[in-house]
């Protein structure tokens, strides 16, 4: 089933009962080439490429609960490219690339608006901090404009400006930033995968990993004993206590991140904006 605005249209005046599934809930197999942990849209997203890129079909993704119920659907949602580190520039660069070409690729809706983004800036220091930033975005191949407060006053007249506190000296704009909705990024995603064949099998918890002679055999789960080829951790914040299934200690700890994202409303809210760079 393709997406169209004939179809939206005509399913809409036809009380939306033609719709079906966007993917399958299949019972798990014996075993797979390949088992992806983790249902989240980096799970997701390395099944669909592994299956569009390089052909491979045998995959099953394993997800704990439900598809884009995990840290995806609460994901804050700007999309940039506009970061100062070696590896950061080059890794965001590519990734702005890969989403405004995606909703095509997928055939779905991920609600990427390209609205912009605008980074403020309080002091001389934060002034100077974000040039040497704007110079290596744009090195990077991006695009960055340094703004003036006046410039600032008439794209968000809404800001205190004067407040004493934090007084705003100008602003880093990026054009192609924008918003996008991360749980639909995982159901794109899904969907996609789906259609090539992947095997998405939610309220799967996977319990144990199953190991002989150093060489991984599959998994345990709640539904059962899997068995693959391989097998690929993609859990975000549940890495270390996955990983201590097949016997490693990860160097990483997961710690809560909180932050304030303004959600684009069209025509409230033109541009997201971030405070203090």
């Amino acid at each position: 089933m393709r997406f169209s605005a004939l179809k939206v249209l005509t399913q809409g005046l036809t009380g939306n009962r033609g719709w079906r599934a966007h993917w399958r809930d299949p019972e798990p197999a014996e075993a797979y080439d390949i088992v992806i942990i983790g249902g989240g849209g980096h799970g997701l997203s390395t099944a669909y490429y592994l299956a569009k890129e390089h052909g491979l079909r045998r995959i099953a993704v394993l997800e704990k609960g439900y598809i884009g119920g995990g840290n995806i659907g609460r994901n804050t949602t700007i999309v940039r490219a506009n970061y100062f580190l070696p590896g950061n520039s080059e890794f965001y660069s590519h990734s702005l690339k890969l989403w405004e070409g995606l909703e095509a690729d997928l055939n779905y809706n991920v609600m990427h608006s390209q609205r912009g983004q605008i980074g403020l800036f309080h002091s001389d220091g934060q002034r100077d901090a974000a040039i040497r930033r704007a110079n290596s975005i744009r090195n990077q191949g991006d695009d960055a404009e340094l703004l003036s407060v006046a410039q600032l006053r008439k794209m968000v007249p809404y800001l205190d400006y004067d407040q004493g506190r934090f007084p705003i000296y100008g602003g880093l704009l990026q054009r192609r930033a924008g918003t996008a909705r991360h749980d639909a990024v995982a159901w794109g995603y899904a969907r996609g995968a789906d259609q090539l064949g992947v095997d998405l099998i939610q309220n799967c918890e996977v319990t144990g990993i199953d190991i002989a002679q150093g060489v991984v055999q599959g998994v345990q789960t709640s539904r059962g004993a899997i068995r693959a080829k391989k097998v690929a951790m993609v859990v975000a914040g549940r890495s270390s206590q996955v990983a201590a299934m097949a016997g490693m200690r990860l160097p990483i700890e997961s710690h809560v991140l909180q932050a304030f994202v303004t959600e684009g409303l069209k025509p409230c809210i033109d541009h997201v904006i971030s405070f203090g760079m």
